[in-house]
């Protein structure tokens, strides 16, 4: 039997094009409706208000398939004020005469609908305001979820938290299952008793959902900041059967486990939710970084090529390949690949903490210093965001600001083993504090006794009041149940200061085993060989660096590979 709709020969061409719309059939729509407005444009009696009003929505429409954004935003503009037209004649004569407007106007294309590709296309070129005024010209009443959830993302981004909150509670309001808008709500420091309380009506009507309750409060903690509480939720809901082995959960802890300076687990659950998702590009980009810091360059450079091969249109790729570039310390080139990443999503994290890590190494701190600011705008419960604004400090100097900003996190992130080793960390810059320092590290350690940023710094402090056996026993202790290539080191330097030069070349072989791009463990090595003839004088480039692991050591401007590339950008991305 013949399909339903209108038999071809009766239908109007503009109908031939609607139907080849609907079907998919973008790259003829787009030819015929072009060659069609031009004879609309030549004879302007040839088509009715309502037929233009559909020719240039069907022709914008593929050309935004084409991602031809600003030629489908002038077109979608021109319908619109042929729609305008259109609104004021049909006002003017009620009835034309012509029996067949009325089937027309009901399937004429949506106005609101043509207003939310339009600002589709605004963010697509980064038009962020633009987007917004045409949402918000529509009435709250006419607004459907997908613009209130485009609004909630676009106000959160421009900063305009009030009104982001109202959107994102339309959104739920109209779909209670929105979990994306629900953690939005909770990313803007919603409650997350106010946030469980707009969604529970759903859960108690809809069997096996109990678990959403506990999964809005595990990331409530993640966004205040609660790593243990965050992990342990989440743990709990990872253990119920129906939810073992979610992607997105072991992700989110992956995450968590790094928040919380847990590197060994943090890497464990990455590779978990890999194993279980091999096309996985969510968190892939702290995962890489995380393998770079261990020195595993090999490996990071593999998951690079295996995330260009399932998208080069995400940030995640293009951050894992500058890691590699970074920890090779070919500087400008993990510039260029950081501003990349950011312009393909300026809310990458990692892309920023990336650039800011580059600028800053290229002697370039006061513009790393405006990347890592946004890093921290963008992730305020990161303490690596910190780390790096801090760094940046200290490189140049300013170790007041250090310290203003190393309290503010102590107050705003509380009292961990973290925040008190970064705190510790400035007051090791400035002869007053020191004592202060000893405090804290202590109270790091009694916290968390494996903490290798701590157990550096303790072991910084020991080497400057030469107590050498003290170091050596912190150290032993600390490598008692892990292994890690800069405390090998440090306990290879301690051991030569007391003459056990057989030892501290096992150390250092160790240190290089784990990761054989280690500059400090070669050079110890070195300096041990030249003691047999001292006529070498050994250079020494001695950078007092956080890590403590000579990443940010040598800030060599004149990287001279590809140094064009540092300048194409400015700021955030190349645009």
């Amino acid at each position: 039997p013949s399909p339903p709709h209108l038999s071809a020969a009766s239908m109007s061409v503009v109908e031939h094009v609607r139907e080849m719309a609907s079907a998919g059939l973008h790259s003829n729509v787009r030819l015929l409706s072009g060659l069609l407005l031009t004879m609309s444009g030549n004879n302007p009696e040839l088509f009715s208000p309502s037929q233009k009003y559909q020719l240039l929505v069907y022709h914008a429409d593929s050309l935004f398939h084409d991602k031809e954004y600003r030629n489908a935003v002038s077109k979608y503009t021109m319908a619109l004020q042929q729609k305008k037209a259109l609104s004021k004649t049909s006002k003017v004569r009620p009835s034309t005469g012509n029996a067949a407007s009325t089937p027309q106007s009901q399937c004429l294309p949506s106005e609101i609908e043509v207003k939310y590709k339009m600002a589709e296309c605004y963010t697509m070129l980064k038009q962020d305001k633009d987007a917004i005024a045409i949402l918000d010209g529509i009435p709250s009443r006419q607004r459907t979820p997908k613009i209130n959830m485009m609004l909630a993302n676009l106000y959160k981004k421009a900063g305009q938290e009030r009104s982001s909150v109202t959107s994102y509670k339309e959104v739920l309001r109209q779909c209670p299952l929105a979990l994306d808008a629900i953690l939005g709500l909770l990313s803007l420091s919603v409650k997350g008793a106010e946030v469980a309380s707009m969604t529970i009506n759903i859960i108690q009507s809809i069997p096996n959902l109990d678990w959403l309750s506990v999964w809005i409060k595990a990331y409530a903690f993640v966004h205040t900041g609660d790593n243990t509480r965050a992990i342990n939720t989440i743990c709990s809901l990872e253990k119920k059967s129906l939810l073992r082995d979610n992607v997105d959960l072991l992700g989110s802890l992956a995450d968590l486990y790094f928040r919380a300076g847990d590197n060994k687990n943090s890497i464990l659950k990455f590779e978990q939710a890999q194993m279980l998702d091999p096309y996985l590009i969510k968190g892939m980009d702290v995962y890489g970084y995380l393998l770079a810091r261990e020195g595993r360059l090999e490996d990071v450079e593999n998951l690079g090529c295996r995330l260009f091969n399932i998208s080069d249109q995400h940030a995640e790729p293009w951050v894992v390949s500058g890691c590699h570039s970074f920890y090779s310390k070919r500087y400008s080139r993990a510039l260029y690949l950081g501003a990349k990443a950011i312009q393909l999503n300026s809310n990458s994290v990692q892309a920023l903490l990336l650039k800011g890590a580059a600028l800053r190494n290229m002697g370039r701190v006061q513009e790393a210093i405006i990347h890592f600011r946004e890093a921290i705008r963008l992730a305020p419960c990161r303490l690596d965001c910190y780390e790096g604004l801090i760094e940046c400090y200290l490189a140049s100097n300013s170790i007041r600001e250090a310290m203003v900003m190393a309290n503010n996190v102590y107050k705003t992130l509380g009292a961990n083993a973290q925040t008190l080793t970064l705190l510790a960390t400035v007051c090791l810059e400035d002869p007053v504090t020191q004592e202060k320092a000893k405090t804290l590290l202590d109270k790091a350690l009694t916290q968390r006794p494996d903490y290798i940023k701590a157990v550096v710094k303790k072991a910084e402090l020991l080497s400057r009041e030469q107590k050498y056996e003290d170091g050596i026993a912190l150290l032993r202790n600390a490598l008692a149940n892990q292994s890690d290539c800069v405390l090998h080191r440090i306990l290879g330097d301690f051991l030569v200061a007391v003459n056990e030069y057989q030892e501290a070349m096992d150390q250092y072989s160790i240190a290089l085993s784990l990761d054989p791009n280690d500059q400090k463990s070669l050079e110890g090595m070195q300096k041990m060989e030249k003691e047999e003839s001292p006529t070498d004088a050994t250079q020494e480039e001695d950078v007092d660096d956080m890590e403590g692991s000579g990443e940010e050591g040598d800030l060599e401007g004149s990287d001279s590979e590809a140094a064009q590339w540092a300048d194409q950008e400015q700021w955030f991305g190349m645009q």
